[in-house]
């Protein structure tokens, strides 16, 4: 990692990188932003939207994801780069690091993690995290796509011999197979990893999902205690199987009959834990900064009793009038300049009590 030669502060401080790079520039990547920024470096994100959330906060190179030449003024203009989303062209990233650029979550890891079927091998071999897969299977099943899926797109569900050639025809080859799973509940859990190992772990988080997109997040889940050490314990050792370094999400079903089991892994900062920017000591975001500049990870304990967190998608704006009249309301909107079905504009975090935040949610009718 390049040092910033030129700095007079105490050699605890010219340690740090000068720049730090960012590939995507969408709302979590302008999350990260401010806890760069707080550390005196300075930020440059690669995306090929001139508009996108990050541009108006932070130096751009206005280039596709799939651009070696955007790549490669990244890797000269940044320290250390890391990313906030996984669908990434991982030989351009390998070259960067031949180049000897520095990124974090590893390349190697993510080019597991991005293969939902290499990853869910790697989880198997590490012990009993996921569920029956396979890439052939008799119904019913759950088919993914093995690469670019999100939001619920690239998966089919698969219950008659008519499915199997409508995912196919949907899908195509690129594909494996699941069992479904018969869970009670969907819950996440956050959790960073530093460069020497040490890990911290946010509180379990309980999703809801609309149309296949995150909904709302309230924390604390409502589950057992048992339930809630095993959430954490799996992220563990999810965690301790990549051997990334950064902030990453542990999608998590809760079974009827009490097992945990990996949904999906996310090696970035994750929309289930925007909460923690209000909710906790060290949000996920400033801990991910932590992890790949080598700093020590902060405490990731509530402040507060409890959180809820309302994704604003689409069209489906609320009153923000009405929402930010109550106590506790933080309204984050993204900045981004089109309004598409689907699409994440913002988010409300809620903080207070269970029955505070029960009240507000109750008045905004989510």
């Amino acid at each position: 990692m390049k040092k910033n030669d030129n700095c007079r502060l105490p050699s605890a401080v010219c340690s740090l990188p000068t720049v730090v790079g960012i590939i995507g520039g969408g709302q979590l990547g302008r999350m990260m932003i401010p806890y760069i920024k707080q550390l005196g470096m300075n930020v440059v994100v690669l995306d090929p939207d001139p508009n996108c959330p990050c541009a108006s906060i932070s130096e751009q190179i206005v280039a596709p994801f799939n651009c070696e030449k955007g790549f490669s003024e990244l890797a000269k203009k940044a320290d250390v780069i890391t990313y906030e989303f996984e669908h990434i062209d991982v030989e351009l990233l390998k070259k960067l690091e031949k180049q000897g650029a520095t990124i974090y979550p590893s390349v190697a890891s993510l080019e597991i993690i991005q293969d939902k079927y290499t990853q869910k091998q790697a989880l198997a071999k590490y012990g009993p995290l996921v569920d029956e897969f396979a890439l052939s299977m008799k119904p019913p099943y759950m088919l993914k796509s093995r690469k670019g899926g999100y939001d619920g797109k690239g998966n089919f569900v698969v219950k008659t011999e008519a499915d199997v050639v409508a995912s196919v025809k949907a899908l195509g080859d690129d594909a494996y197979m699941e069992k479904l799973v018969d869970f009670d509940k969907e819950v996440s859990v956050i959790a960073t990893r530093g460069q020497d190992g040490s890990v911290v772990v946010y509180p379990v988080s309980e999703n809801v999902h609309k149309d296949s997109i995150l909904d709302v997040t309230t924390v604390p889940a409502k589950i057992s205690n048992d339930i809630s050490k095993k959430s954490m314990s799996v992220a563990q050792n999810v965690l301790d199987c990549f051997k990334g370094v950064g902030t990453f999400c542990v999608e998590l079903f809760v079974t009827k009959d009490g097992r945990v089991l990996v949904n999906e892994v996310a090696p970035r900062v994750h929309n289930s834990g925007r909460y923690t920017i209000e909710a906790c000591r060290t949000s996920q975001f400033e801990n991910h900064i932590r992890a790949i500049c080598g700093l020590p990870l902060g405490n990731a304990d509530m402040v507060v009793p409890a959180a809820l967190m309302k994704n604003i998608v689409g069209e489906h704006f609320t009153n923000l009038h009405d929402v930010m009249s109550h106590d506790g309301v933080n309204v984050h909107l993204y900045g981004k300049t089109e309004v598409k079905p689907g699409r994440k504009m913002g988010h409300i975090t809620v903080t207070g009590t269970e029955e505070h935040i029960e009240k507000v949610r109750s008045r905004c009718k989510w």
